[in-house]
């Protein structure tokens, strides 16, 4: 057997319908698009950002989503500066669960990020899922601890 002797099987290929070519054919003359209008020209329908007068899809979209496209994966954080633990006391641990009875949490479910903005004037120890280099500096600084957790 050769390359050329190679067939496809008996009705696996079927003949492409040939429009327009006569009146016995079946599909003769208006080769089955009716009469007159858009949709028995050829390229009916217009462009693809065309919708007969309705605001485009592509320009609804912004609108749909909300400003813009939303990224479904990302994750929200309840964002705590520095600043607002003046009022630890020294050697206090400090947590998401503690922050939450103390109603600093935007979002109980969403984890933390501890931020730099203040200074810490005593020890704290700190567990958080997210903190920043200046924050984890400034802590350390003053004799602290900084643990992530996940």
């Amino acid at each position: 057997m050769k390359l050329n002797d190679l067939m496809p099987n008996e009705g696996a290929r079927k003949e492409r319908k040939r429009k327009g070519q006569g009146i016995s054919a079946g599909q003769g003359k208006t080769a089955g698009r009716g009469t007159k209008g858009q949709a028995s020209r050829t390229g009916e329908g217009g462009h693809l950002y065309r919708q007969g007068g309705n605001l485009p899809f592509y320009r609804r979209l912004p609108f749909i989503r909300g400003e813009g496209f939303t990224p479904p994966n990302q994750v929200s954080y309840n964002e705590i500066n520095l600043d607002q633990l003046d009022g630890f006391a020294a050697g206090s641990e400090i947590t998401p669960t503690v922050l939450a009875e103390l109603d600093l949490l935007h979002n109980r479910a969403w984890p933390v990020a501890l931020l730099g903005r203040g200074e810490v004037t005593v020890a704290l120890t700190v567990r958080v899922q997210r903190i920043t280099k200046s924050a984890r500096a400034k802590i350390e600084a003053a004799g602290g601890t900084v643990e992530i957790i996940a």
